[in-house]
């Protein structure tokens, strides 16, 4: 089958292969020795899928070699020149070499090892001061690409000047929506309409200005200041190899559920006669013994069984009808909740409301100032609220994925397009330190936009609040963040047309009631990575819309999560090991009434480094001082209770350890392992389900319930 890059079948004159350059696998069809068809094929259905010409079989380039017979330079060739940057450090480095290599055991000479990697049959490394005095000296005659501190003015004026000097200007990107904006923004500037470029799809590191050539190459992450997407190593889609993946996993005796016949149990895979060919299938056992098998061609038929009670489903006999009877009960019942929701989705499906202009220069603007590129999921999410917005009747978007992937950035640009249209917008979260979070990434992003920005928290004192209240009354506060007292009936906004909720799981009945008055007429959209049943049944059904953010940022490393006992050794290296990469540490402590014995353990666990804690029960300025301090690097480990599960963002902190970890839902411990691993740097969750030192509480290391649920 070929699930995965590096493989091959063979089967008669067939064969299939997967090559580590490509992302879909080859299937070449012989007639004797020669070749008569190459087709691309899907892994899942194992399907062909489009015919080519010609393919390219890489090996795995990334495997290390475990035996070298030969150096580089003998591929290379007698006459190979090699660029050397410091000539000095590449000489030390070749004595450092010399006096530890080891060659069956015993040390390699100075002059043969000399030899193995000399340049040329003649060339030495020794002395160096006469090694390039037969080379003649090369000058390059490029410049780096001028910094224009995204003043699109100067990088006009910049290229209209070089075309009047006779060069050839281009500017690179891999996203032509780049080249676009940039266009764009030109047009809409007075008397830069007329400013012209060659775009290229492809991008470089950094930009240049040859002399020589006369040519300008100008990158697009330069000149909107952004980092450059560096593509990861071409793998498979997640989504082509599930279905292999899972049967592969599939243990005898496991729940299958078949689309036509029901819950049956995995029998194992097993070879059928059909037509007088062998084939391979999947092998389902019902009551009484009745057997179906399920070809491969039919696996998108089947999926593992589900669900929240411990208790095994029953199996019915195969031909008495009760799976469709059981189907058509379910159909019913769904169709009744589909009809509420229509109910309660018309009445602001028919309510007025407005209209948002298109984008305009700003809008523009403030997307290109992103630092990141976008990923997909991000376009198509931007894009879907646009079109919503731009509609005469609120918009009520659910906007779902995984913690770090680019929410918040989604959200941003929504208000801001609000905020153009002299719309207020409100940004509804659940504890304080998000709000306060949110408010410095807003404040942050839209630092050089005609926008004002407040929050409201416990963190604020009564005549503060009093204050921003009226602000929003009189309409000079754009937008507001704040926690659930920007429920209170005090709060009184002059013109809202936009209500973001952020986590709306984390609100109750009474706080959803409120908002069911403030929204009716306004647009809404919801930010969550675990949204409840209720929540994500609503737009699963049609009656919300629904927006999935899929797609990891680029370079986004996956966490590493392990299931510990409370073990000093450990948390000790854990902790020391991120301190000592520069990184911070996260502990999650969720009793506040012995937060404090906690840190005197971590402090003699690791007396170097600085500790801090933070919890709910805390003065609010003396919180906020303390989440500000930690951000800023000023501590090491933070000991806090749940207070940082929601959207807290530290990039720096990239190991949690979550004590008595058994007591959390797996949607608070995905939330927790969700704070760390928001950069490039490898990440590390440490699920602490052991007896603690403090209390003498948590499950026992005999109990493995706990350790198979985490």
């Amino acid at each position: 089958m070929c699930p995965e890059p590096g493989q091959f079948a063979l089967r008669g004159g067939i064969i299939d292969l997967f090559s580590f350059s490509d992302n879909r696998p080859y299937r070449i069809d012989f007639f004797g020795d020669n070749v008569e068809k190459i087709k691309i094929f899907d892994v899942d259905s194992q399907r062909s899928v489009e015919e080519v010409q010609s393919i390219k079989i890489f090996p795995d380039i990334y495997t290390d070699v475990q035996e070298a017979t030969e150096d580089i330079f003998t591929f290379a060739g007698e006459y190979t020149v090699l660029w050397i940057t410091d000539h000095e450090y590449f000489s030390g480095q070749i004595d450092l070499i010399s006096r530890h290599m080891n060659e069956e055991g015993r040390l390699m000479e100075r002059t043969r090892f000399e030899e193995a990697v000399s340049l040329h049959k003649s060339f030495l490394f020794a002395p160096v001061t006469r090694q390039f005095e037969k080379y003649e000296k090369i000058e390059f005659h490029t410049v780096p690409q001028p910094v224009f501190n995204k003043n699109f003015e100067l990088l006009a004026r910049d290229i209209s000047k070089r075309i009047s000097e006779g060069y050839d200007v281009s500017v690179l990107s891999e996203n032509p929506a780049q080249t676009e904006r940039i266009r764009s923004i030109f047009s809409s500037i007075e008397g830069l309409g007329n400013t012209r470029f060659n775009a290229e799809r492809i991008s470089i590191h950094e930009g240049f200005v040859d002399h020589i050539a006369r040519i300008c190459v100008y990158t697009d992450h330069q000149i909107f200041e952004r980092h450059r997407r560096v593509k990861p190593r071409r793998t498979v889609e997640k989504s082509e190899r599930l279905t292999i993946n899972e049967l592969n996993s599939y243990e005898i005796g496991d729940f299958i559920v078949h689309a036509d016949h029901g819950i049956g149990q995995f029998g194992g895979l097993v070879k059928t006669n059909v037509n007088g060919r062998q084939q391979e299938a999947v092998k389902l056992v019902y009551k009484d013994g009745d057997v179906i098998f399920v070809s491969i061609h039919g696996l998108h038929r089947i999926s593992r069984y589900k669900s929240r009670d411990a208790q095994p489903p029953r199996i019915y006999k195969l031909g008495t009808g009760a799976w469709q009877k059981l189907k058509s009960q379910t159909k019913s019942k769904v169709k009744d909740i589909a009809n509420d929701l229509i109910d309660l989705y018309s009445k602001r499906r028919d309510s007025k409301g407005f209209a948002f202009a298109a984008d305009t220069f700003l809008q523009k603007e403030l997307e290109s100032s992103f630092i990141y590129e976008d990923t997909p999921d991000q376009i198509k999410a931007t894009e879907a609220i646009k079109e919503d917005m731009e509609k005469d009747y609120p918009m009520d978007r659910l906007i779902c994925g995984d913690v770090g992937f680019g929410k918040t950035e989604v959200a941003i640009r929504a208000a801001f397009k609000a905020v153009a249209d002299s719309k207020q917008v409100a940004v509804l979260v659940p504890t304080t330190i998000l709000a306060l979070q949110h408010y410095k990434t807003f404040i942050s992003r839209l630092k050089n936009f005609p926008c004002n920005i407040s929050y409201i928290s416990r963190l604020k004192t009564a005549g503060e609040i009093r204050e921003i209240s009226a602000s929003l009354a009189e309409g000079s506060t754009d937008i507001v963040i704040g926690t659930h007292r920007l429920l209170n009936k005090e709060i009184m906004f002059k013109d809202l047309g936009l209500l973001i909720i952020d986590e709306e799981q984390k609100f109750g009945v009474a706080a959803k009631e409120r908002l069911r008055q403030l929204k009716l007429n306004v647009d809404t959209l919801t930010l969550s990575a675990t949204p409840i049943p209720r929540t994500l049944q609503f737009s699963l059904l049609g009656a919300r819309d629904l927006s999935i953010i899929n797609t990891p940022p680029p370079n986004r490393l996956p966490v590493q999560t392990e299931v510990i006992d409370f073990n000093h050794d450990i948390i000790r290296d854990a902790i020391n090991y991120e301190v000592d990469r520069g990184g911070q540490v996260f502990f999650v402590h969720n009793r506040v009434e012995d937060i404090n014995s906690m840190e005197d353990i971590v402090r003699r666990l690791c007396p170097n480094v600085k500790t801090c804690i933070g919890h709910g029960k805390m003065e609010p300025k003396r919180l906020e001082k303390t989440v500000l301090d930690f951000m800023m690097g000023d501590y090491d480990v933070m000991i806090s209770t749940t207070i940082v599960e929601n959207g807290i963002d530290i990039p720096n902190a990239n190991t949690i350890i979550i004590n008595q970890a058994q007591n959390f839902g797996l949607s608070d411990l995905h939330q927790l392992r969700g704070r760390v691993g928001r950069s490039n740097t490898k990440a590390f969750c440490y699920l602490v389900v052991g007896i603690d030192d403090i209390s003498g509480r948590g499950c026992k290391k005999e109990d493995k319930g706990h350790r198979d649920l985490l």
